[in-house]
């Protein structure tokens, strides 16, 4: 599973060196993509930057940073959930329009996107992404103003979007109808902050200010922030694999931790899925707050099992089969001492695939695990994500073609527990109508065209 992207930009006041900046809000969403990463900043008369395929400490050096200059900056890193993993699809994107140049960088993922490429008007797309499509509309319009262009672009968007676009003068932020995605506002002295989470913000030592809601569209520029709501009435629908893997567990929403949240579900599923074990284990890293609030509710003690690679990043993130199966075994070994002849609760946040469950669960035996007890902090994702994760048909999804108990035996654990809908949101604490909860239970807040539906196989 692969989050799209991680978003950040910043209006100074004061010239800050923004490039550096940006960068080390880039540094802490890295989570988010590892595919590439961007940084662009506009002076007033220009726009300068760079963007590369790597992480963003492979993209960017001191030289390449000290030649972005700027009052306002923005910045990207990128994980493919539509087009290819390819330096024309890295962002931040930059469009020439009759306004001038602007730049933009998009988390998320449109479902209308064949319904809106027949409003291009003879622009010619040079990458693969809907993030282009969404610039490519903006420098179509036919709209008087470029503020105008861009809220009628995004009135005719569907999915889940939140971006960051940068104009020589002035710095935009928006979420789409629902919020799926989440973006953060922070201040630091004199400067404004747009940040996919508070992460972002903390790293530089920004505060927190608020979270941009659902429908709306900030603006900053020499005269400050405003505020509009483009959009009214929509219920909000935030991912709620934020919750269970996505965010940085020291990323606050709703001025709560999502490590908080994350040992709640632990705790939880205690009570839900007990298992006689004598200790308590966690897949690393994203796994361990739940195993700490499992251990603590079943009262059975957490110790490490398996050691991470640091070095080695999210399994998820590469794109193919292969490389997946590879990355689990050069990711994570097992502690064969503290395995060898224990009765084990092993606690991971999801099963997508089952691919990396089974490999765990075998690396555990060969260290001469005496019971596996599989135990995860979520439902089963039984549907396909179509705002932007990574989980593309249905027949790739294993909870959507077998039965726990057939996920047992094909993980090859002694036993398996999921976390339900209901103590997931009871973790989570936001009402349900709040959160989308697509994967799980099937009901999409937006309406997806059958085209894309069709598109998701089901085994028979």
């Amino acid at each position: 599973m692969k989050e799209a992207c991680g978003v950040y930009g910043i209006y100074s006041y004061n010239g800050d060196p923004l490039a550096k900046l940006v960068y080390y809000g880039l540094y802490a969403l890295q989570h988010r993509g590892q595919e590439s990463a961007g940084i662009f900043a506009s002076d007033g008369k220009e726009f300068l930057g760079h963007v590369g395929m790597g992480l963003v400490n492979v993209v960017f050096n001191e030289e390449i940073i000290s030649k972005i200059t700027g009052h306002i900056a923005l910045g990207h890193v990128r994980y493919s959930t539509t087009g290819t993993s390819t330096l024309c699809n890295a962002q931040p994107i930059i469009v020439q329009s009759k306004w001038g140049p602007f730049a933009l960088a998009h988390n998320g993922n449109l479902v209308n996107t064949d319904e809106l490429k027949g409003g291009l008007s003879g622009y010619k797309l040079k990458g693969t992404t809907d993030s282009e499509l969404i610039a490519g509309l903006i420098a179509c319009s036919e709209e008087k103003s470029f503020e105008e262009a861009l809220l009628a672009t995004i009135n005719k968007c569907r999915g889940a979007f939140s971006v960051v676009v940068m104009t020589l003068d002035k710095l935009y932020g928006f979420r789409d109808q629902q919020g799926m995605r989440p973006l953060c506002l922070g201040r630091r002295g004199d400067s404004y902050i747009i940040s996919s989470e508070t992460c972002g913000l903390d790293v530089i030592g920004a505060e927190f200010v608020r979270e941009i809601s659902n429908g709306e569209l900030v603006i900053i520029d020499q005269n400050g922030l405003q505020s509009k709501t483009w959009c009214r009435g929509e219920r909000p629908a935030l991912c709620v694999f934020e919750f269970i893997y996505f965010a940085r567990p020291d990323s606050l929403i709703d001025g709560r931790s999502f490590h908080d949240v994350r040992v709640h579900l632990g705790k939880y599923l205690a009570k839900e899925q007990p298992a006689e074990a004598e200790m308590v284990i966690a897949i690393p890293d994203s796994g361990i707050p739940a195993a700490i609030g499992f251990s603590k509710e079943a009262k059975i003690p957490f110790a490490d099992g398996l050691i991470k690679n640091r070095y080695i990043g999210r399994t998820f993130i590469q794109p193919t089969q292969s490389l997946r199966e590879i990355g689990v075994k050069m990711k994570l070994n097992p502690i064969r001492d503290a395995i060898r002849g224990r009765k084990m609760v092993v606690i991971d946040d999801s099963i997508v695939r089952g691919t990396t469950s089974r490999q765990i669960v075998r690396l555990l035996r060969d260290a001469g695990a005496r019971e596996i007890h599989f135990r995860v902090s979520s439902p089963p994702i039984t549907c396909p994500c179509f705002y932007g994760v990574d989980m593309a048909t249905r027949s790739e999804l294993i909870a959507a073609n077998l039965s726990v108990e057939g996920i047992r035996k094909y993980i090859e654990a002694d036993s398996l527990g999921y976390l339900s809908i209901h103590s997931l949101v009871r973790a989570v604490n936001l009402p349900k109508e709040r959160l989308c909860l697509a994967c799980l239970n099937g009901e999409y807040p937006v309406k997806v065209p059958e085209r894309l539906e069709s598109l998701k196989l089901v085994f028979k």
